[in-house]
């Protein structure tokens, strides 16, 4: 009852205005219900009223007045009253308040004159109407009723059989029986079979009986009988009783229920003469039954499924059994039909699909469908729905078909015209068959060609308005797909023609639609089908039997039985060979070689599989030890490299699984395109090449493919068109590089946190090896117009997409490349000139129309600072050339010719070869040797076009605004080391383009500073490489090495490439910088010094490196000294150094690091090797005899013969960064004015501290320095005379080097000072050493005591001139040396000091030292040097003993400076025994004062000299014999601890051979 509230006023005021409220209120639900509302708020308003006269809070004659009154209203209002009364019956009879239940009573009394006593009678309980006085008695009241409703609805009229005659039923028969075919018509027979029931006394129920069983024999008769019935009959009821009596009867076990009858109960149905609720009560078995048996079946299949997947033992088999036998002799008994799928079956047999869907919802899902007979007459409907639309659309060219006879039953599913007409019954009866559509594989291919020409109207039909409907049109299809046809598929027996027929539709869709698909397929599909459970577990097991027994020799039979199998399951039997793959590579070949009998569906499924594989959340893609990609991903990436090439396979799917994955930030899968680039396009990228692989790969494509790669990869153009499409299809190609690029530098932060250092330095190496490979698969595939079209220019690449500018080149170059070309054929046929100089000329032309924008935008990549000495012009041309365009690999192309030709010859002289693959084989290789020369023809032209494109270029290129020092830094690092690690041929191509610069007698570019600083900076650069980068940087120091060993191995080659080169000059001058002059170049024998400088260089580094026990530092380390092995180490103490360290990590990290330890023994094995090919460091550049012989080769200068830098990294660096800064503060001021070869620059500081050439100021007119030269020596000359025998001798050898000095001055270079530069590292190192505390070695102290003697000669002269003797025992070889030993005593580092610098550096630094004396050394430099004298007169008999005064005067002079040099020295070392860093604290006042004009330099040096005579005047009055007896006392203390210290030199250097 509707809840409705009256006012509370309304019942209080009930005669003044309550009344009239409640009846206008009556009055307006009464208007509500007329116009069709429900009269719910009627009633609650008269329950509400009579209510309250219930509760007494009205009285029952105003309320029954009302209701009188109101009777007139609606015509029906007493019995809406009658239900009112009804309910309150209920309500008070349930309450215990007796005043209510009378209330009650009156009121229902009152309104017993407009309220009829028989609807009172139907609605209210027997006791009240008894209260009421409507009836006597309530019992017998409740009897009586009793008593109809048993004579109502349970008493059989009963029927005098013996009244009905026989005759009149066999005339009924016969009636029934009759021909149909005549005129005689249903209502004709009814009238006849009336009669006879009222003339025979019929009982019409056993008459409607007999007819539906004639009916049952002549089923063909529909039309007729199913009128007869409708018009005979009275109630559907009493119809479906008589048919299910009929049913009752089959229901008995071993009984079969005839068709027939399900056929009549159908039409019957079918005609809406009985109801199927009413019917489906009498068939069998109950619902509750099917489920029970469908779930019985599910669990039968799982464990069935189950069983196949277990290792069952033999007790278990025959327990199986037995069970399995009681359960066969069970099925023996034979249950009953089941009469509702027989009633489904006929009801579509003749097109009933309303009631056969009715049938089947009340089914589990399929249930009805899994019998075969169900299937196939649901199959048959729907071909005879489709068959107009299939006419029409689907039927293929060519194709006849057979046609289908339509139903005669206008109530059956109306057939299809259009595909908007499949939504109405096509597709539910569709997704009701499921997978049993397997039955029919036609009405499968007719659904596959209906859903083809479906989706070509959706590709051509672009209009808007029928959009939404395609739209939802192609849902259906996807659904049908997934639902019933690949279900389907995996049902069928094998069946290779429906597959190819089902990818003709997929290969329409989307990859995104076909993988989900098969994702459902495989994960959700099996699962959901008893049949499907079953299929599964028995492909696997057929998939386990054929893979154990697939081995390389039965490639074919397995492949047959994959494919055979696959078919139909695909997804099952590829999850399976992928996990067995997983665990097991070398099932890898068999497997690919295997896969050859598919179908293209099954490929493309494949595809979805491996992606499924290699996304598989539940895998760790690290090893367990984090170092290392797990081997399973490793598998199946190959797998996909094998497979993709060598099938037809769509790559896009993949392709956007790695972009996704890098959009993650995850590089993983990086694995997966660097396989599939290497297989499809051919293109290996791999550090591990021979130099003879990198030379082919600097040639055409041709030369790469035939000599440049490790394995022959041949065919592969299909397989790089394929994958191009794909690239270019998809939009990836340019997404992938950036990508890739974004993510190789990201790799260490994004993944670098918790991984290991080598993984994600594996992991760097991976993107960019994939980058690099990518890179040249798009330049080598892509047309032009295509890669110009796709790649942005490189301001917006590195500005816009943060491309590293390395990467960016590398997208940028082939463009570059292909616009050149383009515009250069344009400027050929615009004006047609055969002169090789018009086309060259055109070829510049081309070059600088289209690099012209490019150095426009490269200027925005660096700072404005960096163009100060760069010309955009340079930095573009450096990173837009290649090898190719630089040099001609003949020897390549040379080698893979005469291949081409022992082949030919080889099948020529091979009888088992046809005759026919003979002259294929001969063509073949006879093309490709014409290809290969015909390349290396245009090779030839393009390289020479470019060298004079640079030579025209060359000038403009360094604009050196500030240092040389600075523009070779810059030049190092934007293009030379950013490149040199980018690829193995770019480590190549950095090496040729310096030696190019250099050939190309580029002004302002400074060769010797440029390989100084590669030499010198190592460390750094190795301990931040990656492994490959190693492999790359060593194979550009190699490249480098060669060069400089090429030089260095004969003279005649270096005065012809380097001499009056300016990459050679030592000096700049203001007026014409093209060669210089003589002296300004560094000459042969210098250069070897420098040379071996930068060899003590490298191995210094390697050394250090080695001995930090870090991981990254040793393993690249060795890599490095692996690949410069060809050319370093060339001097036997350096690679005996080497040795002795490598031998040492060898011992140490054989249990610890395995890897390392591989490492370390190949190259020491091949480090022996090489050994023969060693040479003594005095064959190796110039040095000493004497001094050579007098040290053991154990000692030579090198890092020492145990293996260990001699000083620590920390004091070498400081000795190092002090040398740059003295060099700087030399180069800006000197005191000692110097002739030509006397001006060069000293040493400047490099990136880690080495000490390198530096560019000098421009030196003014000789003349002006040759006066201010002679000045200062007057000034500075002392007064004293010499006094004894030994300064004649001094004299008389003075003189002659003066006389040889004064015939040769124009002719000496300057660079010959410094042949003896590498000895100086002797005394430096020994000086440290004892410095620190080490005793000297007597050979070097004797050494060192003859060369400070001799430096006293030879310094007489060095500010004048330089002597350019043949004696390699010069004097002022000696004296410069000892100079230098002295100047580099300070220094902790024992490295040698064979740079390009000159001895004016020396004396400046020397005059610069003079300002600050320490004269309590004088007595230990007058010791020394009268040791010197004994040496020194043996030697200087034969000079001649002219000019005696002047000797005398340059004597004293000498004498000077030598005790000056030596205090200097002598308070330089206690400051290194004190342990104050002798590189900070060696500035002096004079190292400020070197800015200071030349005027005041000078006065300085004169004061100075002053004050140094009158001390040597002090010193040698005070006698001087004693003082000699002494340090010579103290000489011997000295020699015999050092000859204690090099006994145990030798025992370590002992241990360590």
């Amino acid at each position: 009852m509707a809840t409705l509230i009256l006012p509370g006023e309304w019942i209080k005021n009930w005669e003044k205005s309550g009344k009239h409220e409640f009846v206008q209120l009556c009055k307006e639900l009464i208007e509500k219900t007329d116009h069709g509302k429900d009269v719910k708020d009627f009633q609650a308003a008269l329950y509400e009223i009579c209510s309250q006269v219930v509760q007494g809070n009205l009285k029952i004659d105003l309320v029954s007045t009302v209701l009188g009154e109101m009777m007139e209203l609606r015509e029906d209002l007493p019995s809406i009253l009658a239900d009112v009364f009804c309910i309150l019956d209920l309500e008070t009879g349930a309450l215990e308040e007796k005043n209510k239940r009378d209330q009650y009573t009156h009121l229902v009394g009152a309104c017993l004159s407009y309220v009829p006593e028989a609807i009172l009678k139907e609605r209210l309980d027997p006791e009240t109407l008894e209260s009421l006085g409507l009836i006597k008695q309530a019992h017998q009241f409740n009897q009586k009723i009793v008593k109809i409703k048993t004579k109502l609805f349970y008493k059989q009229q009963k029927f005098n059989l013996l009244r009905e005659e026989n005759e009149g039923y066999a005339k009924l028969i016969s009636e029934l029986g009759q021909d149909l075919s005549g005129n005689i018509t249903s209502n004709l027979v009814l009238e006849s079979i009336k009669s006879l029931i009222g003339c025979f006394n019929l009982d019409p129920n056993r008459v409607l009986d007999i007819i539906l069983e004639v009916y049952e024999s002549r089923s063909d008769q529909d039309e007729f009988f199913l009128s007869l019935i409708k018009s005979y009959m009275c109630e559907p009821v009493t119809l479906c009783h008589i048919l299910g009596f009929k049913f009752k009867f089959y229901q008995e076990p071993n009984e079969e229920t005839p068709k027939s009858l399900y056929h009549i109960a159908a039409a019957l149905l079918h005609h809406n003469l009985i109801e199927l609720e009413d019917l489906y009560v009498h068939l069998m078995p109950v619902d509750s039954t099917i489920v029970e048996e469908h779930k019985r079946e599910i669990s039968e299949a799982k464990q069935v499924a189950r069983k196949l997947v277990t290792v069952v033992l033999p007790s278990e088999k025959t327990e199986d059994k037995e069970k399995d036998k009681e359960k066969e002799e069970e099925k023996n008994d034979k249950p009953p039909d089941n009469q509702k799928l027989g009633l489904l079956e006929a009801l579509l047999r003749i097109g009933d699909w309303h009631h056969a869907q009715s049938i089947m919802d009340q089914m589990p899902s399929f249930y009805a469908a899994s019998h075969k007979t169900i299937a196939l007459a649901l199959c048959r409907l729907v071909h005879l729905t489709v068959e107009p639309l299939y006419r029409r659309a689907g039927v293929p060219k060519g194709a006849k078909g057979c046609a289908m006879q339509p139903l005669n039953n206008t109530r059956a599913p109306q057939p299809t015209e259009t595909f908007e007409d499949l939504r109405r019954d096509t597709f539910s009866m569709l997704c009701y068959l499921g997978p049993h559509l397997s039955h029919d594989p036609i009405l499968f291919a007719k659904i596959i060609r209906l859903g083809k020409a479906f989706m070509k109207e959706y590709q051509t039909d672009s209009r808007t308005e029928v959009k939404d409907k395609m739209d939802v049109l192609l849902s259906c299809f996807l659904s049908i797909a997934d639902q019933v046809l690949l279900p389907s598929l995996s049902v069928m027996e094998c069946n290779a023609c429906m597959s190819e027929e089902l990818w003709g539709l997929f290969k329409l869709f989307p990859y995104q639609h076909r993988y989900r698909l098969y994702g459902q397929w495989k994960n959700e599909t099996y699962s959901g089908h008893p049949l499907l459970v079953k299929v599964k577990a028995q492909t696997v097991e057929r998939a386990k039997y054929i893979m154990k027994r697939l081995t390389k020799e039965n490639v074919k039979q397995s492949g047959r039985q994959i494919g055979k199998l696959s078919h139909s399951n695909p997804t099952i039997v590829f999850d399976y060979m992928l996990s067995q793959i997983q665990w097991y590579d070398n099932l890898i070949v068999p497997v690919v070689d295997s896969l050859k009998f598919l179908t293209s569906l099954n490929y493309d499924v494949l595809a979805y599989c491996i992606i499924e594989a290699l996304a598989n959340p539940e895998k760790e893609k690290m090893k367990h030890d984090d170092t290392t990609i797990s081997s399973w991903l490793q598998s199946l990436a190959s797998l996909c490299g094998a497979v993709f090439r060598k099938y037809p396979i769509e790559l896009a799917g993949l392709l956007q699984y790695v972009t996704n994955q890098l959009k993650a930030g995850k590089s993983f899968d990086l694995l997966i395109l660097k396989e599939v680039l290497q297989k499809m396009a051919g293109i290996e990228i791999t550090d591990e090449m021979t130099s003879e692989q990198l030379e082919a790969m600097t040639g055409g494509e041709q030369l790469k493919a035939e000599g440049g790669y490790f394995g022959q990869i041949r065919n592969t153009k299909k397989s790089s068109q394929r994958l191009k499409d794909a690239l270019l299809d998809h939009e990836l190609a340019l997404p992938l590089c950036l990508l890739m690029a974004q993510q190789r530098n990201g790799v260490v932060f994004l993944e670098g946190g918790e991984k290991h250092l080598k993984l994600v330095g594996h992991l760097y190496d991976q993107c960019h090896d994939t980058l690099l490979q990518f890179g040249g698969f798009l330049a080598s595939n892509l047309s032009t117009e295509d890669y110009i079209k796709r790649v942005p220019s490189i301001d917006i690449l590195c500005n816009q997409f943060h491309t590293p500018h390395d990467a960016a080149f590398l997208l940028s170059r082939p463009m570059y490349a292909h616009q050149i070309l383009s515009k250069y054929d344009e400027l050929k046929k615009a004006e047609k000139g055969n002169r090789q100089q018009q086309k060259v000329h055109k070829y510049v032309a081309a070059c600088e129309q289209v690099m012209a924008p490019v150095h426009e935008a490269v200027v925005s990549l660096h700072p404005a600072r960096v163009w100060d000495d760069l010309r955009p012009q340079f930095y573009a041309t450096f990173w837009s050339l290649t090898m190719y365009d630089l040099a001609v690999p003949h020897a390549a192309y040379d080698r893979e010719v005469n291949k081409l030709k022992v082949q030919i010859t080889a099948i020529e002289d091979n009888p088992e070869i046809p005759m026919n693959k003979k002259k294929k084989e001969k063509e073949r290789c006879t093309a490709l040797q014409e290809k290969l020369q015909e390349e290396e023809k245009k090779q030839m032209e393009h390289v020479q076009r470019v060298l004079h494109r640079l030579k025209l270029e060359k000038d403009s290129w360094l604009m050196t605004k500030s240092t040389k020092n600075e523009t070779i830094t810059k030049f190092l690092q934007l293009c030379l080391f950013p490149r040199c690690i980018f690829s193995s041929i770019d480590a190549v191509y950095c090496a040729r383009f310096v030696e190019l610069v250099h050939q190309q007698k580029t002004p302002n570019f400074c060769t010797l500073l440029c390989y100084d600083r590669v030499f010198s900076a190592i460390i750094y650069t190795v301990a931040s490489c990656t492994e490959n980068e190693s492999h790359r940087y060593g194979r550009f120091l190699c490249c480098m090495l060669e060069t400089v060993t090429r030089w260095h191995s004969d003279r005649a080659i270096y005065e012809k490439e380097c001499v009056n080169y300016p990459g050679f000059l030592t000096i700049f001058r203001a007026a014409g910088i093209d060669g210089g002059n003589k002296a300004d170049q560094l000459d042969y024998e210098n250069f070897r010094h420098v040379v071996h400088k930068w060899h003590y260089m490298l191995t210094k580094a390697s050394v250090h490196c080695l001995e930090t026990g870090d991981y990254t530092h040793i393993r690249n380390i060795l890599i490095v000294l692996t690949k410069i092995l060809p050319c370093y180490p060339k001097v036997l103490n350096l690679g005996q150094a080497l040795e002795a360290r490598v031998h040492k990590i060898c011992l140490e990290e054989k249990d610890k690091r395995p890897d390392l330890y591989a490492l370390a023994m190949g190259y020491s094995g091949r480090l022996k090797s090489q050994k023969v090919h060693m040479v003594p460091e005095n064959e190796f550049h110039h040095k000493d005899q004497p001094a050579r012989s007098a040290t053991p080769a154990s000692q030579q200068n090198g890092p020492g013969s145990t293996g260990k830098p001699a000083a620590n990294a920390s004091k070498t660096e400081e000795g190092l960064s002090e040398d740059g800064d003295r060099g700087k503060d030399k180069s800006q001021g000197t005191t000692k004015p110097v002739n030509k070869a006397n001006s060069t620059a000293g040493k400047v500081t490099t990136s880690n501290g080495n000490g390198a050439l530096n560019s000098t100021k421009v030196v003014k007119d000789d003349k002006e320095r040759s006066v201010k030269e002679k000045k200062e020596k007057k000034e500075k000359t002392p007064g004293s005379t010499p006094e004894n025998r030994r300064e004649k001798q001094r004299d008389e050898r003075a003189g002659k080097e003066e006389r040889v000095a004064r015939e040769g001055k124009e002719k000496t270079p300057k660079a010959d000072r410094e042949k003896i530069k590498p000895e100086e590292k002797v005394m430096k190192d020994d000086k440290a050493k004892a410095g620190n505390g080490e005793p000297l070695e007597p050979a070097r102290e004797r050494d060192a005591v003859k060369e400070s003697k001799s430096k006293e000669k030879g310094d007489r002269i060095t500010a004048t001139t330089t002597l350019k003797s043949p004696n390699p025992r010069s004097e002022s070889a000696e004296s410069e040396r000892d100079h230098k030993r002295r100047k580099l005593d300070s220094h902790s580092s024992p490295s040698h000091s064979s740079s390009v610098k000159d001895s004016s550096n020396e004396l400046k630094e020397s005059a610069s030292k003079q300002h600050h004396i320490n004269f309590n050394s004088v007595a230990r430099s007058k010791s020394r040097e009268r040791e010197v004298e004994k040496n020194d007169t043996e030697n200087s008999q034969g000079r001649s003993k002219e000019k005696k005064e002047e000797k005398e005067r340059k004597e004293r002079k000498r004498d000077h400076n030598i005790n000056d040099r030596e205090a200097s020295q002598e308070s330089k070392r206690r400051k290194d025994e004190n342990g104050t860093n002798s590189a900070r604290n060696s500035q002096s006042p004079s190292c400020d004062s070197s800015l200071s004009p030349e005027k005041e330099k000078s006065k300085r040096s004169k004061s100075s000299s002053k004050e140094k005579a009158e001390s040597v005047k002090q010193e040698r009055t005070s006698g001087g014999k004693k003082e000699s007896r002494h340090d010579k006392e103290k000489k011997e203390k000295r020699e015999s601890g050092a000859g204690k210290e090099e006994k145990k030199h030798h025992k370590s250097a002992d241990k360590h051979r």
